[in-house]
């Protein structure tokens, strides 16, 4: 059975011969009332507290599962991103490595291009070379030819003369 101050203060003794002091058990009965009254009280205010504080407990505890969905939320968001970086990264790797190995094909033919086009070029200098070293010649013997033939007129024309001078 709970006791209450209330219950110690209305509690009566009998009385009998050579017993108690009636006021000294009086004066007690107050004090233990007055006392279980203040624990009773402390014990309210405290339960009060305890029930204040389960229910920031409870809250917190409500906090913290959002923050720890949030964080794996956001941890989960970064890996996919992360993940999509990397993926975007060796494409464009991949794409550079692609136009780079075609720039480099192309190089190498033009290079091809130009070293044919160099001994074309060679070549039609050797050729060109070769025209104008007839050519050259041609003339040569055309000039050697025209004065054959003006020292063959210059005899004509001194036999002219002296057959002229002769008449």
């Amino acid at each position: 059975m709970a006791l209450t101050p209330l219950d110690i203060q209305q509690h009566r003794f009998r009385r009998r011969l050579q017993g108690y002091d009636p006021r000294e058990v009086e004066d007690f009965l107050e004090q233990a009332a007055a006392a279980l009254e203040n624990q009773q009280r402390e014990n309210f205010h405290l339960a009060e507290e305890i029930h204040a504080l389960q229910a920031d407990i409870a809250q917190y505890q409500r906090r913290e599962g959002t923050f720890k969905s949030v964080l794996l939320h956001s941890q989960k968001v970064l890996d996919q991103m992360k993940a999509n970086a990397e993926k975007q990264a060796g494409l464009i790797v991949a794409d550079a490595e692609g136009k780079a190995a075609k720039l480099l094909l192309q190089a190498q033919h033009r290079l091809v291009q130009l070293q044919e086009h160099i001994g074309q070029l060679k070549r039609q200098r050797v050729q060109i070379e070769v025209e104008i070293g007839a050519i050259i010649e041609s003339h040569r013997r055309l000039l050697n030819l025209g004065q054959e033939q003006i020292s063959a007129n210059d005899g004509e024309d001194d036999k002219i003369k002296v057959l002229k001078q002769g008449l």
